[in-house]
């Protein structure tokens, strides 16, 4: 499935601002959809993949991720019941660390 899929093309655009969304596959590329979704998506755009994908597949593909912002991490981790210390986001820090935030 292509971009004349309708699920990714209700996703909001500035979602993929550098991927071609005609390259994306609902289901090859559901991790990545997933995760610009969780980090830079509108409520709209999380409703559309919490229908398309499950709660539970969204939370499985999320406990994958080799990083995630903290603000994402808790949301998941709160919505799906899964404790952060269960994601492989939470549990493998980046080597190199985010500057402060002031």
């Amino acid at each position: 499935m292509k971009m004349n899929d309708p699920i990714i093309s209700k996703l909001s655009s500035h979602l993929f601002w550098d991927i071609n969304p005609a390259d994306l596959d609902i289901e090859r590329s559901k991790r990545t959809i997933i995760k610009r979704v969780l980090e830079y998506g509108l409520w709209q755009d999380w409703l559309i993949i919490e229908k398309k994908y499950g709660l539970q597949i969204i939370t499985n593909e999320v406990r994958l991720l080799n990083e995630l912002d903290p603000k994402s991490l808790a949301f998941i981790s709160k919505l799906s019941g899964v404790p952060v210390k269960k994601f492989k986001c939470y549990t493998t820090k980046l080597l190199m660390p985010a500057h402060w935030n002031f």
